[in-house]
């Protein structure tokens, strides 16, 4: 019997937790979704909020994963340590509070969910996603199937990460860029992969913000505190399609919706 992995964009400002609380379940019955993953980390534009947790999971997400805006909103700290269904990088400092990976009961069996961020581009300089990764699988024990999502800025160390885990992971995934990439694909020995789900927030945006604020900051000019922009939303996803026998994945393809 197969088994359906639902993994959703970035939720960016307030208006993409709406989208997605009017959308989610409704896509996740259209599709017959067993498994959903939803990226988090900007629900509040910079960060996420226990109040943004809690409504992500309550709008159907079975896991919240988060990227490098994990620690904008200190509020999330003591939360990351008390709810298991919220993953922050799992090659961030390992005296950071929260984790990275966990095995989650399904139908399917337990499903290792695995969240990392990259290091090409980002600032904090994280432990090396590709042997932490390596390390996880070794110490998870038995999964009957793995998720990954890669929190990362350059398309080569996705795609990268993307074969490295090919046969042993699932279904990789990227998110950050906000911008949804059109190569979902089964890699050569088994594993769904799409180098980026893009965003669930405002639609006539640069990323979620309003444009002109942004291209003020590319002009060089004073700018206000970034804002969300106005207007509808869409929601971007990709769905995998696993064998529920072998954990392999045997479709990958996008499901974006606007309103």
């Amino acid at each position: 019997m197969d088994f359906t992995v639902l993994a959703v964009g970035d939720v960016v400002a307030p208006a993409g937790l709406q989208c997605l609380e009017r959308h989610l379940r409704p896509l996740k019955k259209l599709h017959g979704v067993d498994f959903c993953v939803v990226n988090g980390e900007n629900a509040s534009m910079v960060g996420l909020t226990p109040a943004q947790a809690e409504a992500i999971l309550d709008a159907g997400a079975d896991v919240v994963t988060l990227g490098n805006h994990t620690w904008n909103r200190r509020e999330i700290v003591p939360y990351l340590d008390d709810c298991p269904r919220i993953l922050r990088p799992a090659n961030f400092a390992p005296q950071l509070p929260g984790r990275g990976w966990d095995l989650f009961e399904t139908a399917m069996g337990p499903v290792l969910v695995l969240n990392l961020i990259g290091r090409c581009g980002m600032a904090f300089g994280p432990d090396n996603p590709f042997l932490l990764a390596e390390r996880v699988l070794r110490e998870a024990g038995e999964a009957r199937a793995v998720l990954v999502d890669f929190h990362a800025e350059a398309t080569s160390e996705k795609l990268a990460m993307g074969y490295h885990l090919d046969g042993r992971a699932s279904a990789v995934w990227g998110t950050h860029t906000h911008v949804p990439t059109a190569d979902c694909q089964v890699l050569p020995k088994g594993t769904g992969y799409v180098t980026d789900l893009g965003m669930t927030g405002p639609m006539r945006s640069v990323l979620g913000v309003r444009p002109e604020q942004s291209i003020a900051g590319f002009r060089g000019d004073l700018t206000s505190r970034f804002e969300p922009a106005p207007g509808p939303c869409k929601l971007e996803a990709a769905l995998f399609v696993l064998d529920g026998e072998t954990g392999r994945c045997r479709e990958a393809r996008r499901v974006d919706l606007h309103d």
